[in-house]
């Protein structure tokens, strides 16, 4: 159970991998992942600047975020850690 604990940068990088997996926009990412402005302003960059996310052009929204392959290793890898550790989402402390 999650009680007054921050997320860590991980979490909050899964959290926008897995809104971002079948493609999204900014707006559909910092909801979905529960963000700010500008912390998705600060993640999205770095996300993109290392190749995990691949920046789209598209229609509606205009633009579009895909997880990269990369992405999807690394998130696997997230989510085999917090397996790991016991920090799946039941057993957060």
């Amino acid at each position: 159970m999650r009680v007054n604990r921050r997320r860590s940068d991980i979490e909050i990088i899964a959290d926008m991998l897995k809104v971002g997996e079948n493609g999204a926009g900014k707006t559909e990412i910092m909801y979905g992942a529960n963000m700010s402005y500008r912390q998705i302003q600060k993640y999205l960059g770095y996300l993109v600047a290392n190749g995990y996310i691949d920046k789209m052009k598209m229609g509606n929204p205009s633009v579009t975020y895909q997880v990269s392959d990369s992405g999807l290793k690394l998130l696997q890898l997230i989510d085999n850690i917090k397996v790991m550790l016991g920090l799946d989402e039941d057993y957060s402390f």
